[in-house]
């Protein structure tokens, strides 16, 4: 057994020379042992409830080429579209009925007082048509402080700003310089979110060109300096139509990826106990069972994919994107009897607010 993991299991505090070393762990009962670790820290903290948050993929429409992402405005190989509010109603009307208590609504990266104000016109049209009984959570990219407040004034709760890479130059690497995509801007926007009083999100890829274990140890730092109340990070899978494919050749191996993944989200929930993880929808992407493998290495919320099935086919930031032609209906049952048969328990009903952010609050 490493030092470091004998002085996590310890219960001894850990540096970054200790976290990289636990990243890079490669035997594997060392890894199993961290996980489990992972998983006793959550069903002491947060209990082993997974928290629904029905996914609304509102429109693959983004303003920002980020160098990643298969949404990219650069990539004139997808057809673009806007859900109409019958759709997004029908969405939150399924969440509703299923006592999801959450939506995630998500966009790609636009601007404006024309989206500002669709945004803000939907979240007071969800929670009328819902009797103000689902917590909402905005993934809509950078905005104006003023925005924020806007929309949580309309009723969004939570919002998920991801920072996709905490390093500044591993940050830059992956957007181009040309203004729209800024390091110190997309850092006062998480700074701005905490001002406007929201459940504050953010998140990274985990296996990047050219990312070594240092800078994921940074990464898993930066969550607990900024004091974030929840974390969505995966495995970065790569898109054809995106200029970052052509590094391919310098990725780990998909499943390195993918263990390096659960690593990440175990640490992390031992080192914040009491914030909410998601098992992304990336880790099933490299595993069949990555997203129950997820939970049991510390996540506690997952988001069933309510878009329709004819958009959710354009809205894909990577490859291979699972369960592209599954009914929500369908999905959401099986997800339960999966959950159930890992011991883990679904909060119906229930919003899943991150402990951690009242905390904070207190």
């Amino acid at each position: 057994m490493t030092g470091a993991l004998s002085d996590l299991l310890n219960n001894k505090p850990l540096a970054k020379e200790h976290l990289v070393q636990l990243l890079g762990i490669t035997n594997q009962e060392e890894h199993e042992a961290l996980l489990h670790h992972g998983l006793n820290t959550k069903a002491a903290s947060v209990g082993r409830i997974v928290y629904l948050r029905g996914l609304i993929e509102l429109t693959n429409k983004c303003a920002k080429n980020c160098f990643y992402c298969g949404i990219r405005a650069g990539n004139d190989t997808i057809e673009r579209y806007f859900l109409s509010d019958e759709d997004v109603l029908q969405a939150a009307e399924f969440a509703y009925k299923n006592q999801f208590g959450s939506l995630v609504i998500q966009t790609g990266e636009l601007s404006g007082p024309i989206f500002a104000a669709q945004i803000e016109r939907l979240l007071k049209l969800i929670h009328r048509h819902t009797n103000n009984e689902l917590t909402i959570t905005l993934s809509c990219g950078e905005q104006s402080q003023e925005v924020y407040q806007r929309w949580k004034d309309a009723g969004a709760s939570r919002y998920l700003l991801r920072i996709e890479a905490s390093t500044r130059k591993l940050y830059e690497s992956i957007h181009p310089a040309d203004g729209n995509h800024d390091y110190d801007t997309r850092i006062k926007g998480l700074e701005d979110l905490k001002k406007c009083g929201y459940q504050v999100g953010t998140g990274v890829m985990i296996g990047l060109p050219g990312q070594t274990l240092e800078d994921l140890a940074d990464d898993l730092l930066f969550f607990s300096k900024m004091d974030i109340d929840m974390v969505g990070m995966g495995p970065y899978l790569e898109h054809a139509d995106t200029p970052m494919f052509d590094k391919r050749n310098l990725l780990l191996p998909a499943n390195e990826r993918f263990l390096l993944s659960l690593r990440m989200i175990a640490l992390l929930r031992i080192m914040m106990p009491y914030i909410n993880i998601a098992a992304s929808t990336a880790l099933e992407t490299i595993n069949p069972l990555g997203r129950q493998m997820g939970i049991l290495a510390g996540a506690n919320v997952v988001m069933p994919n309510l878009t329709p099935v004819t958009d959710r086919k354009k809205y894909l930031l990577y490859n291979n994107k699972p369960n592209l032609d599954k009914d929500a209906s369908l999905s959401t049952a099986t997800l339960n009897d999966v959950l159930s048969s890992i011991g883990e328990t679904i909060g119906y009903g229930r919003a899943g607010d991150s402990i951690h952010f009242s905390h904070r609050q207190a």
